[in-house]
């Protein structure tokens, strides 16, 4: 038996189809994208280097010649055995005279000179084998007081302008990366006691910098971990 009030009974709402659908693509795409993106990049950067050095190679020792295609990768096997012999023969007396006199000749030239040492410049400070890195992440106040941004802590000023600073103490060289590449950023030379260390590792705070401070360290651990924590 019904009433004229079970007529007016709201239907309940219908769960959306699709939605467990959604859910899955996004978890899928979210786990493809890195992925893909990854050898993509990897693909172009084989591919770039290949159209770069095959071309330098005579015809008929082009790799079509051999194995009748295109093989993908040769260029770059063959760049990294020419730089490796570069490599070697430059750590040789001869190869440091050849060199210095070719930087002898170039130093002749006003244009090509220039450009030289600049490219010269940035590959040593990107490629060149060196012990030296940031000493540990910190906390500085930045760009005003009571607004905190994290650094890197790289070695203590020197020279003139630590003697030229009108400070108490030594100055402290900082480098404060910029969200989300932390390649680029500013230095700036903090007092020894205005610079807060943290005990967290450089690679925990260069990932709290790229993830815009989405990803903290500690973020990993397992629930159960978590859990036991808290009650402690």
């Amino acid at each position: 038996m019904t009433t004229p009030f079970d007529e007016l009974q709201v239907p309940a709402k219908k769960p959306r189809r699709f939605a467990g659908l959604r859910a899955s693509f996004l978890t899928g795409l979210v786990v493809i994208a890195p992925v893909g993106l990854t050898l993509w990049l990897m693909w172009t950067i084989v591919g770039w280097v290949d159209g770069f050095v095959l071309p330098l190679i005579p015809h008929q020792y082009q790799p079509e010649e051999y194995f009748g295609i295109n093989l993908r990768g040769v260029g770059l096997i063959i760049f990294l055995i020419f730089t490796v012999v570069v490599g070697w023969i430059a750590k040789g007396l001869i190869g440091r005279s050849l060199i210095l006199f070719a930087e002898s000749l170039v130093n002749r030239m006003p244009v090509v000179r220039s450009i030289y040492s600049g490219v010269k410049q940035i590959a040593e400070t990107v490629f060149a084998q060196s012990e030296s890195s940031f000493e540990k992440a910190c906390l500085i106040q930045y760009p005003r007081k009571d607004i905190w941004a994290i650094g890197f802590i790289s070695i203590e000023a020197k020279g003139e302008i630590n003697q030229k600073a009108q400070t108490g103490s030594n100055l402290v060289s900082v480098f404060v990366p910029t969200t989300p590449n932390p390649t680029s950023g500013f230095l700036l030379f903090f007092p020894r006691e205005d610079v807060i260390e943290l005990d967290m590792s450089i690679e925990d705070a260069a990932k709290l910098v790229i993830s815009a401070g989405l990803v903290y360290p500690g973020q990993g651990k397992p629930a159960e971990d978590r859990t036991k924590s808290r009650a402690t």
